[in-house]
């Protein structure tokens, strides 16, 4: 059995290198769906404000603790502080309601979710588009990333979070970090896959003491009503290296590219609400892929992105 966690710098949690993530579950299925994965096996909930499912969340986990599944140590809770509430007077109020909506008193790891300070939007009403209301325009807000990050570590010094940690951010903008902050990051969440394998930022970071998580770690899927880039691009669950990896270890091919990951010491946050196919995506620790699996693997980078924020209408080319 291979190791099911890493442990995370400052605090020594272990985090679960495989989890349950929460966007695009819809809110009329998503308390259910989150009761069943945790039934099923994870303990790590992958959440996010802008997902505008956080009720639900709370709902499927208080029920889960409810019936003895879990207690609420056991689960490993992350949620992420969306763009429009990095004014330093805004992270504070932003978190509570993300606590208010989980049912939670802690949040195991909290993400700034992207490096981009929008204009305020009353989190109240869930305003939390990238566009001020009625336009087109993104209002840039003069919220320095140095003082997003200590309303972030005031709140674990509140014991509000117990870790800290970014999300779609390149090596400059962490270097920048770890010279100011009090507790760096924890985490850093990234788009990761076959398509786009990024070693050089997952080496550096690593190597400060930062580990990954990967998004879309099937490719594509994710983004087809976002964007035709993904649309015209061969699936990865359909692709013939990912099949024939598959089929010679008699796994499907979303355990392998699942398995491809968590191999790297990247954890994972695929979401499926088909119960078979949560508990097959939990399978990737009795296996490994081998040295043949890997260099054929390493071959398909082509360094394609689909979370790209230019590709799906945003005036803001932010991994340029």
């Amino acid at each position: 059995m291979n190791q099911d966690h890493v442990v995370l710098n400052r605090t020594n949690q272990k985090m679960p290198l495989i989890g349950y993530g929460c966007w695009k579950v819809d809110k009329d299925q998503c308390a259910d769906t989150i009761y069943n994965a945790i039934k099923v096996g994870y303990r790590l909930i992958d959440s996010a404000a802008v997902y505008a499912n956080e009720v639900e969340v709370g709902q499927g986990i208080e029920r889960a603790i409810k019936e003895g599944i879990v207690k609420r140590e056991d689960l490993f809770v992350v949620t992420k502080l969306w763009n429009t509430c990095h004014h330093k007077d805004n992270v504070r109020p932003a978190l509570q309601k993300s606590l208010k909506d989980l049912n939670l008193s802690y949040i195991d790891l909290y993400l700034i979710h992207f490096p981009i300070p929008l204009a305020y939007a009353d989190i109240q009403k869930h305003a939390l588009d990238w566009f001020e209301p009625g336009t087109q325009n993104m209002k840039i807000e003069r919220s320095p990333l140095q003082e997003t990050w200590r309303e972030m570590e005031r709140a674990v010094d509140d014991k509000l979070v117990r870790n800290i940690g970014v999300s779609n951010c390149n090596v400059q903008t962490i270097l920048d970090m770890l010279t100011y902050a009090k507790y760096k990051p924890a985490t850093l969440q990234i788009e990761h896959h076959p398509y786009l394998q990024q070693n050089r930022l997952i080496k550096w970071v690593k190597s400060q003491g930062i580990h990954i998580t990967a998004y879309s770690s099937f490719g594509p899927i994710s983004y087809l009503e976002m964007s035709e880039q993904a649309k015209n691009t061969k699936p990865l669950l359909d692709h013939d290296v990912i099949k024939s990896i598959a089929s010679k270890h008699g796994k499907t091919t979303g355990q392998v590219l699942l398995r491809w990951a968590v191999q790297r010491d990247v954890a994972v946050i695929p979401k499926s609400m088909n119960m078979d196919r949560m508990k097959s995506n939990l399978d990737v620790f009795s296996w490994s892929l081998d040295d043949d699996d890997l260099a054929k693997i390493a071959d398909m980078d082509i360094g394609l992105r689909f979370n790209d924020t230019v590709a799906y209408g945003l005036p803001i080319p932010l991994f340029d």
